[in-house]
């Protein structure tokens, strides 16, 4: 199995790239043939500073970059060489088994959809995030790929996001719901009351119906369905909500000399807690629609990310995700032919 990385995306790259895949290497080796993508001057330099054999890699050179701040339509059709572009081209002509990179996510979006293309019955790919729940994982999509959504595409994600589930997750009949502010059908604005009705018509899904955000934790469904912007919302407003929480617990047991001995009886059951919530465990969030495996890891994201990010490439290419995805997407009724984008 061959993996693409983008060696210059993120906050941290190269190094954190170069560590990631070193680990990666370490931990999924057998197979597995990882290639960095980016300036090869600045990846020599920098594994030598850091101490990693960058003789367990192919390396290809790139002279150019795009970076967090750059127009993403712009950057990817006026940078062809970049790390970017060029990896995702290199996986378009069968050059690789997937693609990795924590760099800018509308560059990477953009350019999925005009090099990477969709599978059939896909407009533009959802990007999809596993969250931790009270009971287990569940993927939430679109969390901010696509701000706006027809119902038509509501209703893809929900397809998409059942095989994911299925899949990778191992969930052998998802439960699929719909972000709504009521749960019963008539609730919502216009797309999402149209939306319901067509995941409930679906033919390839287990549709349970609306679920309100503050149900979405419980960890009842397996999928949940919305729009890049209100996904976004949920997933930011989780992850502040939970680093909120632990900061204040920490306080409750820091408080005195009893709480910090009770502290010792909890610890490790905090200690379970943070880790579940931290997005480097689960590494990075697959552009579900993509005609090939493409991972979107944390622009933040550390060697643990990236390392994590390859093995979400891995287990996409070792279940045919994409394979299975279009098989399932043929079930669907063909939509009405419409004039917006």
């Amino acid at each position: 199995m061959k993996i693409l990385l983008d060696a210059m995306g993120g906050d941290n790259a190269p190094a954190a790239v170069l560590h990631g895949a070193a680990d990666a290497l370490k931990e999924f080796g057998t197979g597995l043939e990882l290639v960095l993508l980016g300036d090869e001057t600045a990846l020599r330099t920098c594994a030598a500073q850091e101490g990693v054999d960058l003789g367990a890699f192919t390396v290809v050179n790139c002279t150019e970059t795009i970076t967090m701040h750059d127009d993403p339509v712009k950057s990817v059709r006026h940078k062809p060489d970049s790390s970017l572009v060029k990896g995702l081209t290199m996986l378009k002509n069968g050059e690789g088994d997937a693609f990795v990179s924590a760099g800018s996510t509308g560059a990477l979006h953009v350019a999925t959809s005009l090099i990477v293309r969709t599978v059939p019955g896909v407009k533009r790919p959802a990007l999809a995030a596993v969250m931790p729940t009270a009971r287990q994982n569940l993927v939430l999509l679109d969390c901010g790929a696509n701000v706006e959504c027809r119902p038509e595409m509501l209703n893809a994600f929900g397809t998409l996001g059942s095989v994911y589930a299925q899949k990778v997750l191992g969930r052998a009949d998802p439960a699929v719901a719909l972000v709504n502010n009521g749960a019963e059908d008539t609730k919502g604005t216009p797309t999402y009351r149209a939306a319901h009705q067509l995941l409930k018509q679906n033919p390839a899904i287990r549709f349970v119906g609306n679920i309100e955000p503050r149900d979405i934790m419980d960890g009842a469904v397996d999928v949940v369905v919305c729009d890049g912007f209100v996904g976004n919302v949920v997933l930011k407003l989780t992850e502040g909500v939970a680093k909120t929480l632990l900061g204040m617990l920490k306080g409750v047991f820091k408080a005195n000399l009893l709480t910090k001995v009770c502290y010792l009886g909890v610890k490790g059951g905090l200690g379970g807690i943070k880790r579940m919530m931290d997005s480097e465990e689960v590494g990075g969030a697959p552009l579900l629609g993509a005609a090939r495996p493409v991972i979107k890891a944390h622009g933040s994201s550390k060697a643990r990310g990236i390392k994590n990010a390859i093995r979400q490439a891995g287990l996409c290419v070792e279940n045919d995700l994409c394979g299975t995805m279009t098989a399932a997407l043929a079930q669907l009724p063909k939509p009405e032919k419409t004039t917006q984008d």
